[in-house]
């Protein structure tokens, strides 16, 4: 029997106030005066309205105390007063939908920049950061996020503080034409109801975070499963995801069923206390009414303003938990905005200059966890122009060097340098414009096979997205498609076979056209008669460029101008095909063991 999972972590302690100065420049942008003159007058409409609104009760009052006496031209008087109570009413209706259209463009721009920060924010967070991550938890969480400061901006300028407003003047009110007495029962009502209220509240808090957290797994297992479609169809393991998301919603519905019953609670309890207020200020106003001190229009009028005043706090528990659980949302991003971008910029950094396209490795020394060290004191030269191929066993580092050129990573140690400029200190985009990459894994955005190809070089016309197709021998397989380049690739190209895949990887990072590649593995998934097609392709576009390839078949890199073999992250072996062949070292157990799988004698490659 499958038991409610425990949250993965207990609800953070975070600071409120610190939230809240964190979000009001989102509220209040600089350099934009007329998301602020919306802001002021929104706060105008809402004054106009609640002193409207506070001014109906005194009009009914009228009325009804003109009806109670007696003679025909009291009838108009009565209806005049009642038409005005109406008109008022309207009015104050008015006055707030009013309000809220001047205001909508404010809540939206904050949640527009709001989540454009976050979007900014993510893409400069560390490979690492992006490698551990659990994709739809860090979607919920920005979604939350970013909605839940427009409710914010209502809830704060447009509940909280009318209502504030509203209770001075009815205790005004109050104070002047029925005493002290009605006044202290007010605030005293008042007070327990907001203590009450914030310390249910408070509970349900705590619920409603530990649902968010089941929330985001239950969303977080549903994505996986889904993204790994494919090897949960290998294992027939259809039952065991179903198991596993349907524990986790099973834990969000057992949490979801105690915030729902909690909130039963609350209502009683805030129905309980205003309930007993309006007993007793009825009561109040009858008894003075029987000592003759207050008429029947005063009893109208009391119960007018106390259900007035009811309104917004009946409210109170779902305002204040909605407010209290964004905080909880904003603090949430904000500490995922707060995380530690690994690699940085120095102030002030220069553009690289790749002239000439030299790269060099200077005693490397990187661990991606301090405890495993991958490259130790790794140095090498790639001459500028030349096609230097990296091999080497499973965990020898060979895709590590491609993480940290492309300063994914910083070395522990020692330096890498493109042109004689150590790449840690220039600037990411420039070193990133400067080196094009085919993966082992291409992984493509879920568009047109002509967006993938497009999106090497921003801008790029047609008549170049064509070319580089062609080059990466892929136009043929585009022009037999009904769509052509218009045919959807699915989610991560899933659409598409490896072959194909990898063939538009290639084909954008052609278009690119920067002055140094690396090839990860880029025909790994290819048949024999594409793989040479590509090859020969990387051939050509290879001659005016670095390039350097890492690789698992050492057929595709015999003819590199050189070969550095690798062995844990260490330099072991280099130089060209034959001469490696000659030493009888690893490259030639490498290479033996491959030829020997696929039938060909070592003679024939020489």
């Amino acid at each position: 029997m499958a038991h409610p999972l425990p949250t993965s972590k207990p609800p953070r302690d975070f600071d409120s106030w610190g939230t809240i100065r964190r979000f009001l420049p989102y509220l209040w942008p600089k350099g934009q005066p007329d998301l602020k003159a919306r802001i002021v007058g929104a706060l105008l409409l809402v004054l106009v309205a609640k002193a409207i609104i506070l001014a109906t009760p005194l009009a009914m009052k009228r009325a009804v105390d003109t009806m109670a006496a007696t003679g025909d031209p009291m009838t108009m008087v009565a209806l005049s007063f009642v038409i005005a109570y109406a008109g008022a009413r309207f009015l104050s209706l008015a006055f707030d939908q009013v309000r809220n259209i001047v205001f909508e463009r404010v809540g939206q721009k904050a949640t527009q920049a709001l989540a454009e920060d976050v979007f900014h924010r993510l893409h400069r967070l560390s490979l690492r950061f992006h490698l551990s991550r659990r994709t739809g938890e860090v979607t919920k969480i920005i979604e939350r996020g970013t909605k839940s400061i427009d409710s914010m901006l209502y809830f704060i300028l447009f509940n909280i503080a009318p209502t504030i407003i509203e209770l001075t003047a009815v205790a005004i009110i109050f104070y002047t034409l029925f005493g002290w007495e009605l006044v202290a029962a007010t605030a005293v009502t008042v007070v327990l109801y907001i203590a009450v209220t914030r310390w249910i509240t408070e509970w349900r808090v705590k619920l409603r975070a530990e649902m968010n957290d089941l929330d985001g797994k239950a969303l977080s297992r549903a994505v996986d499963a889904l993204l790994n479609y494919e090897t949960v169809k290998y294992f027939g393991a259809e039952q065991r995801e179903e198991e596993r998301y349907s524990s986790a919603t099973r834990a969000y519905a057992d949490a979801a069923i105690k915030s729902e019953n909690s909130l039963g609670l609350l209502n009683m309890v805030q129905s309980l206390i205003t309930n007993t207020l309006m007993a007793f200020a009825m009561a109040f106003v009858v008894w003075r009414w029987s000592q003759g001190a207050l008429t029947v229009g005063d009893l109208t009028a009391v119960n007018m303003y106390l259900m007035q005043l009811f309104r917004p706090l009946d409210l109170l528990g779902w305002v204040y938990r909605t407010i209290r659980q964004g905080l909880v949302d904003m603090a949430e991003m904000f500490r995922l905005m707060d995380t530690d971008v690994e690699v940085e910029d120095v102030p002030g950094a220069p553009a690289l200059l790749a002239q000439p396209p030299t790269v060099q490795f200077d005693n490397v020394v990187f661990g991606y966890e301090p405890e495993r060290t991958i490259l130790h004191g790794l140095s090498f030269e790639v001459a500028a122009g030349s096609r230097v191929a990296i091999v080497g066993p499973s965990g020898a580092g060979k895709s590590t060097i491609g993480r940290l050129l492309f300063r994914f990573y910083d070395p522990q140690g020692g330096r890498i340098l493109i042109a004689g400029q150590d790449i840690a200190r220039v600037r990411q985009d420039s070193l990133r414009e400067q080196i094009g990459i085919v993966p082992q894994d291409s992984v493509l955005f879920n568009d047109t096979l002509g967006y993938n190809i497009a999106y090497g070089r921003d801008g790029a016309s047609d008549e170049d997205v064509l070319q580089a197709a062609e080059d990466a021998a892929i136009l043929p397989f585009i022009r037999k498609l009904p769509d052509g380049f218009d045919t959807e690739v699915g989610e991560r190209g899933l659409k598409l076979s490896g072959g194909e895949k990898q063939r538009v990887a290639i084909a954008r990072t052609l278009l690119k056209n920067p002055p140094i590649l690396l090839f990860d593995e880029a025909t790994s998934a290819l048949d024999s008669r594409t793989e040479q097609d590509i090859l020969s392709t990387m051939q050509r576009v290879s001659r005016d460029r670095t390039t350097l390839a890492i690789a698992h078949r050492l057929s595709t890199i015999a003819d590199a101008d050189e070969i550095l073999v690798l062995n844990e992250g260490r330099l072991e072996e280099q130089g060209r095909h034959t001469e490696l062949l000659q030493r009888g070292g690893l490259y030639a157990e490498m290479w033996d063991r491959q030829q020997a799988e696929s039938g060909a004698p070592r003679e024939a490659a020489e």
